[in-house]
């Protein structure tokens, strides 16, 4: 079991910056690799970062590649999404999620294969 709890979100503007964090609770948080979603209104939930248990490996979705960086520390249990060089279009409810299979050999990007979410946290980038 793992609980999870987002933080960081807030109000930017164009071009800015801001940290999300993911802390989470639970013994088997090392073992999962982890995800970031987002979801705008009147959208469905989108994927955007992805990176192993390890943190060795990452990948992102190519909206936001280049731009965003995820990266995870296993004493603190914490996994982290920086994002740079926000647009308007980056505005939507966060969410970080962990892999329903630890250790799982292959990445997967799809909603369904994350059992734990957390809350969200809302991001605004204005114009």
């Amino acid at each position: 079991q793992v609980q999870l709890v987002e933080s960081g979100g807030g109000l930017v503007q164009a071009g800015g910056s801001l940290r999300l964090s993911c802390a989470a609770s639970g013994r088997t948080f090392s073992s999962r690799a982890m995800g970031w979603f987002r979801q705008a209104p009147g959208k469905e939930r989108e994927f955007v970062a992805h990176i192993t248990n390890s943190g060795r490996s990452t990948y992102y979705t190519d909206s936001v590649n280049g731009r965003f960086t995820v990266s995870r520390d296993n004493v603190k249990n914490t996994v982290y999404l920086q994002m740079n060089s926000l647009k308007p279009e980056d505005t939507a409810v966060y969410y970080c999620a962990a892999d329903s299979v630890p250790y799982r050999a292959v990445r997967r990007i799809g909603v369904e294969y994350y059992d734990y979410w957390g809350q969200g946290t809302q991001v605004t980038v204005s114009s």
